[in-house]
């Protein structure tokens, strides 16, 4: 056991999507996998977040810190876009 938070997510994604989903397409998949992941962190409560969804806790605990001690990050966007990903790959 290497983590205990990533095994349990692992284990959850595994029972919940990838053996419930037959998946027809790479395109289906990242589509299946997306709208799980969305459900995962915006809708399901967890209960080591006192029942609230992960996005809601999170923004909840974004407020608490002052401005001036804001995690902010280096990058200004994202580093790479899956969008053109797929599209590099389309063409080859």
């Amino acid at each position: 056991m290497q983590n205990g938070y990533v095994e349990s997510f692992n284990g959850r994604m595994r029972d919940e999507l990838l053996n419930e989903t037959l998946f027809m397409s790479l395109a289906h998949e990242r589509v299946e996998i997306a709208a799980w992941v969305e459900d995962y962190n915006r809708e399901r409560p967890h209960s080591s977040l006192g029942f609230n969804a992960a996005a809601a806790f999170a923004a909840e605990l974004d407020k608490q810190w002052p401005a001036s001690l804001r995690p902010t990050g280096s990058a200004t966007q994202p580093i790479a876009s899956t969008a053109l990903i797929r599209k590099m790959y389309a063409r080859l």
